[in-house]
Parts: C-alpha cells; structure tokens; sequence
C-alpha cells in the first residue's frame, strides 16, 4: 500500500475511531460500571467485529442496500430500537458490588454485532472500502481491515480507561445513576445523524 494512502487510512480510522459515539459512549460506561477487565470482551468485540464488517462489506455484502433500498431502512429503525434499548439499559444500571453481579458487561459476540446495526459503522466501512483500499481484490481490503484493527483497539481502550478513572469519582449512587443516565442520553442524542441524516 503507498504510504500517502496508508497515512491517510491511517487518520480516517484513528479519527472515526475516537470520536464519541455509540460505541465509544458504552465502553466510557462499561469502565466505569464495571472496570477495564472486565470489560474487554467487549472492547475485544468492537475491535475484531469491525474487521470482521469491513471485510464482508468489501467483499460485496453491501450490494443488497443497492438491490434492495428497503433494507437501509429496516437497519436504520433497528438500530434506533436497540439503541433505545441500551439506552435504557444503561440509565437504569445499578451499581455493580464485589457480592453482586448487577449487570453485565456487553460480551465478545454482542459487542460484534452490534456493528450490523449500526448505521455509522456501516458509513465507515464502505467509505474505507471505497476510498482508501488500494485495489479492488480481497488483499487490498484485508490490508484496510487490518489498518483499522491495530487503530481501533487502542482507541476503544481509550475510553474504558476514561471510564474507569471517572469510576474513583463515582463512589456513590446518586453520581454514578447522574453519570449513567448522561451517558444514556448521549447515546440517545447520537441517534440524531441516523434519524436525520
């Protein structure tokens, strides 16, 4: 790959890595509900799934959008659902103990599928797909992939880590309820490209 293309690869994924977002949003909760460790499946998921949907995008997955334009909208209302859903899952979280188990972390193959309803992460991967792969065969799209991967996983890991700092100053229920019901309202307001593009 030229390296004016890998830099610039390199950006787009660093970029549309950090950001805030759906993902980044739960995993700045999940470290703060329940610590870095315990939330890497979950990071883990973000990291290997987006390989994962930039590769089957690539290879052509997303021709069924253009064949059948009804299937961007059945995406779209899905993701808005399940959004809500974690939304809500996340605002009434309570506080993890030592001696309960209340809640759990996303785990490995949830935080993988989550991707498929999501409608940014399919922007981002047909855009990686379209502007920065090198070619048109399977090696230049394994090569934007893998771009992607070694970029994401630090970045998602940025956020947990936030997470679990803010966690020292969420000692009590009423912060840690204040700070989960604003991180479900930020996820709620990251519905607003998806609703109105």
């Amino acid at each position: 790959m030229d390296t004016h293309l890998l830099a610039a690869l390199g950006a787009f994924a660093f970029v549309s890595s950090i950001t805030p977002g759906p993902n980044n949003l739960m995993l700045m909760a999940s470290g703060a509900n329940f610590g870095f460790r315990r939330s890497i499946p979950h990071m883990l998921g973000i990291g290997i799934g987006f390989v994962v949907m930039v590769m089957l995008v690539g290879a052509g997955l997303a021709q069924v959008f253009v064949a059948y334009p009804v299937s961007h909208t059945i995406l779209r209302t899905l993701s808005v659902l399940y959004l809500l859903y974690l939304a809500w899952k996340i605002a009434t979280a309570a506080p993890a103990t030592a001696h309960t188990a209340a809640g759990q972390p996303m785990t490995f193959l949830q935080a993988a599928a989550f991707h498929w309803v999501i409608p940014m992460a399919w922007s981002m991967a047909l855009t990686a797909v379209t502007v920065y792969s090198p070619g048109p065969g399977l090696w230049a799209i394994a090569a934007v992939a893998l771009v992607f991967g070694v970029i994401n996983l630090p970045s998602v890991s940025t956020w947990t880590m936030l997470g679990q700092g803010m966690a020292r100053l969420l000692t009590n229920r009423t912060r840690l309820r204040a700070f989960n019901r604003t991180m479900a309202a930020l996820l709620v307001a990251s519905l607003y490209p998806v609703l109105w593009p």
